[in-house]
């Protein structure tokens, strides 16, 4: 039997303190290949979306993935999120809330993804340096 990570466990721990405490919980997201959100809409790799009773439908916070549809600029969309694209879970009005580092199979994924686009890459050319994603706090 493998080990579950504690990640979603958390995640829906704070979503349950966010709604108990008339919070509106926001999901920070890291986006991969895997990753189901309007692209539209990010910025620097990373979406933030509201998981508020009003602005979501059909909320599923499983251990693998949330899953729920909500609408951007009046168009209707479903949302997939694996857990480890998840890189925070906080309130809006006081910033409270849990914040993972970027996990290794989000930076997987986006590898993969690279390797399966064609590219301008010649051998022994060095790759484009890599950082790791941070995320800012805007008020």
């Amino acid at each position: 039997m493998s080990d579950v990570t504690t990640k979603p466990y958390l995640i829906r721990a704070i979503y349950e303190w966010c709604s108990d405490n008339g919070y509106t919980p926001y999901l920070a997201v890291q986006v991969s290949p895997r990753t189901q959100v309007p692209l539209e809409h990010v910025k620097d790799g990373q979406i933030v979306l509201s998981l508020s009773s009003t602005a979501v439908r059909n909320l599923l916070m499983g251990n693998e993935f949330v899953e729920f549809s909500a609408r951007f600029s009046g168009t209707a969309r479903q949302i997939l999120v694996p857990i480890a694209s998840v890189i925070g879970i906080y309130a809006r009005e006081n910033g409270q809330g849990l914040f993972f580092a970027a996990e290794e199979e989000t930076e997987q994924a986006d590898a993969e993804a690279r390797s399966e686009t064609p590219t301008a890459d010649k051998p022994g050319e060095p790759s484009p340096p890599r950082g790791r994603p941070s995320l800012k706090i805007v008020k």
